[in-house]
């Protein structure tokens, strides 16, 4: 069994440089994981206002992604292919219009539902404890062979 601690995000999700919102995994098992995320000025829909909570989506997204590329490793290995998922989002709610620079969001993503390259997520984000976003998505990964 691999330890987590000394996998990279990059061994877990297809996203590279600015588009990975995830800035450290705080706790994964094949079934949920817990991340942090730092609002910094390099992330997508930031405003004078601060970053747009529609951003919370792909952090989920991501987060999500990290879970099940965690699960993809275990089962196929580190250099088995790191293909995104598709995502569709099922219900998304938030708490707040704006999320201010510097601001540490933590992010709990869980599959509720497995079958084959199909996942049901349900992601609750925080920050301080206080939850700012609620969000299930659905994920589809094609099979390698497409």
């Amino acid at each position: 069994m691999m330890d987590f601690a000394k996998i990279n995000i990059e061994d877990l999700i297809p996203h590279r440089d600015k588009m990975i919102l995830i800035d450290e995994i705080v706790e994964i098992t094949p079934g949920y994981s817990i991340t942090s995320s730092t609002v910094n000025k390099d992330w997508p829909l930031l405003t004078a206002a601060g970053v747009s909570s529609l951003i919370l989506i792909e952090v989920a997204a991501q987060s999500a992604g990290v879970c099940n590329g965690w699960d993809r490793i275990r089962e196929k290995g580190i250099e088995s292919s790191k293909m995104g998922w598709l995502v569709g989002i099922k219900r998304a709610e938030f708490n707040r219009d704006f999320i201010p620079l510097g601001s540490e969001i933590v992010t709990r993503s869980e599959n509720f539902n497995k079958y084959d390259n199909l996942r049901i997520t349900s992601s609750v984000s925080r920050i301080d404890g206080d939850i700012i976003a609620e969000v299930t998505l659905q994920l589809f990964q094609a099979p390698n062979d497409c």
